[in-house]
């Protein structure tokens, strides 16, 4: 191995392979590993940061330290790092190096290349496993384990899974997987192994640091942090599948204005348009949506649309994308990427072209209006078949760059928002990947099914989204495919509505059978072709439901001041809105364990009741003192209790300030 500094950067060769790790923000390093002739050059998901580091050749190898991190290579080009004199992380390697205790049989190499064609390598990175490591973050999987210990996890997008490939360890760092393609990432008892399908160099990034947020702070700082959330949206926001009209909304609207109840945000879904792609109201249905928006705006609540990147052959702009290659392309056969309700293709939110079309349809038909909120669904993008081998972008195929695709989507609309001089910006994805919060994107969890395994699943995607770096996160209250004539509907429901009262934000939505409702047109496209859902409003499940509910929002109103603050730390450091237990008492070894109770901030401690039937459940106070939010008493910490929770209580205790 042959050391060498340039730049402030540590340089390792061997035979064709180059190493180079270099300071790369507060206590971190970034490292990168080519057999090409040279690096790419690209960031990815970092930004540029002004950073310093000590370097020096020691004996058997070389060192790169920058504050808590360092790194050591060895002179057989395998890396150990650490936070101070401990050891973090180390490569997992069995080779004829003679550099560990282990059989040099197995020829086990920690960066594997497998080349694919030209540049490009199919790449392998591992580490070993350490006793007693908890991992936390990588996204939104729709599964119940907090934890990710033992997982295996597929690096890529789908609708309600969403991959942000960032963890953070409880051995005290954090570790970014700097790769926008297609993959997996085995978090194994024996080794921990991340794959890359496609990609032309090998790249991570990794902090150490005293506490959980301060890891996230640095990885913030490098990533980017959300922007100044709006107060006039986090109240209530209406939302239903589907409003199909005008006057639709309008009623909804005037009802909420007659009960005297507050109504930040209603939402438009989907096909209000002719056809996809169009990206314009159906004027027969929509016939003034400048009236409308007045009228909205009268009554204080602001309006928000939902725009799909599918873009139907028959729509008036198809002719002239396919003209520009403004659409994600198929390495084979027909362009179709999607098959509902159309015969759709996918504009490439990769290309800028692309973004400033699409952005120039929505500003031209929504936005001269006075709408400034946009619903960008199927941001993942949704394929008919998630083939990724079968798609290219502009920047390159599909499994070398796709995870990206979300975070380019909402640029798209932040930039032509913030152009706009538009401040308070927030819009509504589906899908994320590192770094989008800095796009003010309020990601939601995905089309699930309504009923509490998936109210479980939410609130680990929740959690785990929060430390993954986006802050902004919700998910649709009482699930999306629900059927109201359902037995326990009301009470799940009812449930997952006192769980969103402590989330960043509280948004009615679901598509709610029984579809029985006739189509407002029997034509196969247009704003009267698909169907819409049951209502979805407050007081459309009977009074006891009703009075449950604006019970929660009213409490959620009382707290807009706290609430506010919360988001504002989340803009400052990075920290997440709702937080695991750890991240608030990390001294506290129980909290590490807990996965079923969480922090709406730093100063309430939220226990969701998350099974059906359930009327009390055992809750963990951490030390300090804790008040009741329900019945004002006051308990010492330290100490597990079995709270109450009929159906009209969730579990809510204030830490009592010193």
């Amino acid at each position: 191995m042959r050391f060498s500094i340039q730049n402030n950067t540590l340089i390792a060769r061997h035979q064709n392979e180059t190493l180079k790790v270099e300071a790369w923000g507060r206590n971190a390093l970034r490292v990168r590993a080519t057999r090409n002739a040279a690096f790419t050059g690209d960031d990815k998901a970092l930004l540029p940061v002004e950073s310093s580091a000590q370097i020096c050749e020691e004996e058997g190898g070389a060192r790169i330290v920058n504050g808590e991190i360092s790194c050591y290579i060895s002179e057989n080009g395998w890396m150990e790092f650490y936070r101070g004199d401990s050891l973090i992380l180390k490569e997992y390697y069995r080779d004829f190096s003679n550099a560990n205790e282990h059989s040099p049989s197995m020829k086990i190499c920690a960066r594997e290349w497998k080349p694919v064609s030209g540049s490009d390598y199919e790449i392998t990175a591992r580490f070993e496993a350490q006793r007693g490591e908890k991992i936390y973050g990588m996204g939104q999987y729709q599964q119940p384990q907090l934890d990710l210990k033992g997982c295996i996890l597929e690096l890529a997008q789908r609708n309600s899974q969403i991959t942000i490939p960032f963890y953070l360890s409880s051995k005290g760092y954090g570790f970014l997987w700097n790769h926008a393609g297609v993959g997996e990432v085995m978090f194994g008892e024996n080794y921990t192994q991340w794959h890359s399908k496609l990609s032309e160099e090998m790249d991570y990034w990794i902090t150490a640091d005293d506490t959980p947020k301060a890891v996230l702070e640095n990885y913030t700082e490098v990533t980017g942090r959300a922007p100044e959330f709006p107060e006039n949206a986090l109240g209530l926001w209406q939302c239903k599948l589907r409003y199909r009209t005008q006057e639709e909304v309008l009623e909804v609207a005037r009802e909420y204005k007659r009960r005297g109840i507050p109504l930040d945000v209603i939402v438009i879904d989907f096909f209000h348009w002719v056809r996809q792609g169009d990206w314009s109201f159906d004027p027969q249905y929509w016939p003034d949506p400048q009236a409308m928006m007045d009228e909205l705006k009268d009554m204080g609540i602001r309006c928000m649309v939902s725009i799909w990147p599918t873009v139907d052959r028959k729509s008036v702009n198809f002719r002239e994308m396919l003209d520009k290659g403004l659409f994600i392309r198929t390495e084979r056969g027909s362009i179709q990427c999607f098959d509902f309700q159309g015969d759709t293709v996918i504009y490439d939110a990769l290309n800028p072209e692309a973004r400033g079309f699409l952005w120039g349809k929505v500003e031209e038909n929504y936005y001269r209006y006075g709408i400034d909120m946009f619903w960008l669904d199927e941001a993942e993008p949704e394929y008919s078949a998630y083939d990724y081998e079968h798609y290219r972008h502009y920047t390159g195929p599909a499994l070398k760059v796709a995870n990206s695709y979300a975070k380019a989507h909402a640029k798209a609309f932040y930039d032509g928002m913030k152009a706009q001089g538009q401040k308070d910006i927030v819009n509504l994805l589906r899908c994320a990947w590192v770094g989008s919060q800095k796009y003010g994107a309020l990601v939601w969890s995905g089309d699930i099914k309504s009923n509490f395994t998936a109210l479980r699943d939410q609130l680990s995607a929740g959690l785990n989204m929060g430390i993954a770096g986006i802050p902004w996160w919700v998910s649709d209250t009482g699930g999306f495919f629900g059927d109201v004539t359902e037995e326990h509907f009301n009470e799940l429901l009812i449930r997952w509505f006192q769980f969103s009262t402590f989330c960043p934000v509280l948004r009615m939505h679901g598509d709610r059978g029984p579809h029985d409702i006739p189509r407002l047109s029997d034509l196969d496209y247009g704003g009267g072709f698909s169907d819409t859902g049951r209502p979805n409003e407050l007081w459309s499940y009977g009074e006891e439901v009703y009075g449950i509910l604006k019970k929660y929002l009213d409490i959620r109103l009382g707290m807009k001041g706290y609430i506010k603050s919360v988001m504002d730390e989340a803009c400052a450091n990075g920290s997440p809105v709702i937080r695991t237990m750890f991240y608030e008492f990390p001294e506290d070894g129980i909290c590490w364990d807990i996965d079923d109770q969480y922090m709406f901030g730093s100063r309430y401690l939220v226990a969701p009741v998350l099974y059906q039937g359930m009327t009390e459940r055992e809750v963990y106070l951490p030390e300090g003192s804790w008040k009741s939010i329900h019945t004002g008493e006051i308990l010492c910490g330290r100490q597990r209790i079995m709270a109450a929770a009929p159906l009209e209580i969730i579990p809510v205790f204030k830490k009592i300030e010193k």
